[in-house]
């Protein structure tokens, strides 16, 4: 049955679920990861049945430094580690040649591996306590809402023989982004908080941004393929403009309104970028537990700057997928 601690406990038990191939959600600055042995292909294994996660969709390895992640590629360039002192531990992933001691299960039967250094306490002393990189792909059922908190995991695996380490809510809230190193071109495969310019500045060179291809035979990052996101729910996302329209059967996420105009039910967001992402999936899972027949959610607010376009950018990205079925 599914459990949920914190503390050393959490830790110290983890790390013992990990060296037996067991499976451990454990919290990140994003958003919960469902963590296994990255390096025990069986205990991978787990992790794709548990989700419903397609073979083709590969995982990222998390990793305590730069060290650990050196032991899972064949390569290291100057970029990864201008990249890596600049923005770990933190929402970017790195795509580079994986080493042989990584499973093909991990990187899809392709030639990369994605790896990052969480941002986060909790994921930090899970790795450093096992002492092996950990694969760490959303920890909910493929394809849906991701989770920002240890309920939002139990409530998608009621029944999983999982350990869940309770390390509170995500403050970033959108999953990290994702850089490939690993062809002639440094690209942007999936968006996140950290934008391509945040990137490009880091290592002084131009960063490409790859279209969405759900057709690619083999991913290289995931959050590439197949629906993701989604709610139980039918969603819709909408402009500011659009929200007067709402009847009371319609459940809104909207920042810049108090009160439902029908009466109905009002999810309240923050009017600031980074607190919208950080909130979004909590009031994405909070809309899906009702009984309305639809939700609404209004875009993001729009704020000056670069760094906030990638924000901004990074959650339509997000709803876009959610709300699209």
């Amino acid at each position: 049955m599914t459990e949920i601690l914190s503390g050393p406990e959490a830790i110290s038990r983890g790390a013992t679920r990990l060296a037996d191939g067991l499976l451990v959600a454990f919290p990140t600055e994003t958003v919960y990861g469902l963590g296994a042995d990255a390096l025990d292909s069986d205990a991978v294994a787990r992790v794709f049945a548990l989700k419903g996660r397609a073979s083709t969709n590969p995982l990222i390895v998390h990793v305590s430094g730069i060290e650990m992640a050196k032991s899972i590629v064949s390569d290291w360039p100057d970029q990864a580690q201008q990249i890596a002192l600049a923005h770990w531990p933190g929402p970017v992933t790195i795509v580079l040649p994986k080493a042989d001691i990584v499973p093909r299960i991990v990187c899809a039967d392709g030639p990369t591996v994605a790896v990052r250094c969480p941002a986060h306490p909790c994921a930090l002393a899970l790795i450093e306590s096992f002492a092996k990189p950990i694969v760490g792909p959303s920890a909910n059922p493929s394809g849906r809402i991701s989770p920002t908190t240890p309920e939002h995991v139990a409530d998608g695996f009621p029944d999983a023989d999982l350990l869940i380490v309770d390390g509170g809510h995500c403050r970033a809230g959108i999953e990290s982004t994702v850089v490939d190193l690993s062809g002639d071109a440094v690209r942007v495969l999936r968006p996140g908080i950290v934008g391509a310019h945040a990137i490009s500045k880091t290592i002084a060179h131009p960063v490409e941004c790859a279209t969405l291809n759900p057709d690619t035979p083999i991913a290289r990052s995931p959050g590439l393929i197949g629906p993701h996101y989604q709610p139980n729910t039918p969603a819709r996302l909408i402009e500011t403009h659009e929200l007067s329209a709402a009847d009371a059967s319609v459940t809104l996420i909207a920042w810049s309104i108090e009160t439902h105009p029908s009466g109905g039910t009002l999810i309240p967001m923050p009017s600031d970028l980074a607190g919208y992402a950080s909130a979004i999936y909590r009031a994405l899972h909070d809309a899906d537990r009702s009984s309305i027949k639809t939700i609404w959610i209004e875009l993001p607010p729009i704020e000056p700057g670069p760094d906030n376009h990638a924000i901004r950018s990074a959650i339509i990205e997000r709803l876009t997928r959610a709300t699209h079925r």
